[in-house]
């Protein structure tokens, strides 16, 4: 490793799905990479993951899409339900998704999306370092500095992958971490566990409820069952530390439907996550230090585009980088040229204001799904309401990654039409 060297073009901090996803489609356009990991050995912790069109889609440019498919499943549907009565709110047909966009909608465990990312890295020759702490970013002449523990690593640009409590974010903005108050406990689980339930192994079903929702698709080509059970916590909101523990969770589906109820004995109790964001942030570079990923733009999950945002920054970034004329290889070690001040900028120029749109909708979403009283009932006659084929709602989301402000599609045009 360098010690203020130049062996590597690009030092990449986290080596979560962002951090890889960024060495591979930079690796990609010729340049050497470097990922620090603090963990002794890379790999992700989590069950599920759905991941949308805008990101099979670069995952088929990258060759990845068909290895992922083999790892995951296809649903054919994504189904909501009234968590109190079960009754069928709105549903999205996968399949007319894919003919739609192109692309198809998957699931698959968060392992399985960062082993295949993973193991593209490898064959791609990134360097892949472990047991790196990074404490300190640093500008220095013709790039920038991660420093840790055990020295200090010299890139042209460093992207700090590092999530939610990144280091590097802190030279951009003084904010924190937005608590929601509520927490997700999760359980991937083999199917067989649940062949007396009444569950649907085809679809991805979301059961909304008062303060709280219920989540459930299959994985691992339909071996594996996925459960999701979000809740607000009490004690969060009574302002005690100690909070979205086990104890809460049962009572917080008491007045659910039975499908959920029977659910609940199936989640792993030994661990859950609480749900933090943060407001989004306009500008994500420094000099030659870029944020990526979590630590750009951590989103709540109602729109399952946490993995996906970190994805689509990558293939925005390096697309930016070969535009900017990348010369020699990675392969080979040949000299780079990249005018890596156009390229930040044109993606800082795009990405801040699409994730941006995605944080705050997430943020409402999750505010429509957890209403109570005469608001549920709204809700729920709004939602039945949609033809299950009006897509106004999702294409800004599901379409093609946008380069430049300009191809950023706008939200709901037919509303605004009509409103108009």
């Amino acid at each position: 490793m360098s010690e203020d060297g130049n062996d590597v073009d690009v030092v990449v901090v986290g080596g979560g799905i962002g951090g890889l996803a960024n060495a591979l489609a930079l690796t990609g356009k010729g340049l050497r990479v470097r990922v620090l990991e603090q963990a002794s050995q890379f790999g992700e912790v989590g069950a599920g993951l759905q991941i949308a069109p805008n990101c099979t889609r670069i995952l088929d440019r990258w060759g990845l899409l068909d290895e992922v498919k083999s790892l995951g499943v296809l649903p054919e549907s994504i189904v909501m339900k009234d968590a109190v009565d079960a009754d069928v709110l709105t549903r999205l047909d996968l399949h007319d998704v894919e003919r739609r966009y192109g692309f198809p909608y998957l699931v698959i465990h968060r392992s399985d999306l960062h082993g295949t990312l993973l193991r593209a890295c490898q064959r791609a020759g990134v360097d892949l370092v472990n047991d790196v702490t990074v404490t300190a970013y640093e500008q220095a002449e013709g790039g920038a500095v991660a420093v840790h523990d055990g020295g200090r690593e010299f890139g042209e640009v460093v992207l700090a992958a590092d999530g939610l409590h990144s280091v590097a974010r802190r030279i951009l903005s003084d904010d924190q971490p937005v608590s929601s108050a509520y927490v997700a406990y999760r359980g991937a689980i083999p199917v067989d566990r649940v062949a007396d339930l009444d569950v649907r192994l085809k679809d991805v079903v979301v059961y909304v409820g008062p303060r709280c929702h219920f989540v459930q698709y299959p994985l691992r080509h339909g071996e594996m069952f996925n459960q999701v059970a979000v809740f607000e916590s009490p004690k969060a909101r009574a302002g005690e530390e100690d909070w979205g523990t086990p104890d809460e969770l049962d009572g917080a589906f008491e007045a659910t439907c039975a499908q959920v109820r029977a659910g609940l004995p199936l989640m792993w109790r030994d661990r859950w996550w609480r749900m933090f964001d943060r407001d989004p942030l306009a500008d994500w570079v420094r000099g030659r230090i870029a944020l990526t990923g979590d630590a750009a733009h951590p989103p709540l999950q109602y729109l399952a585009q946490g993995a996906v945002m970190a994805i689509e920054d990558a293939w925005v970034l390096a697309e930016h980088v070969g535009a900017q004329g990348v010369t020699g290889s990675a392969a080979s070690g040949t000299p780079t040229g990249v005018d890596w001040d156009a390229a930040l900028a044109a993606y800082n120029a795009v990405r801040p204001e699409h994730c941006r749109r995605v944080l705050t909708t997430a943020r409402a979403w999750g505010d429509l799904w957890h209403h109570d009283g005469d608001e549920r009932l709204w809700r729920n006659e709004v939602l039945r309401d949609r033809d299950v084929y009006d897509y106004d709602y999702v294409d800004w989301l599901f379409g093609p990654t946008a380069l430049t402000p300009g191809e950023l599609s706008p939200m709901y045009p037919s509303r605004a039409r009509r409103a108009g």
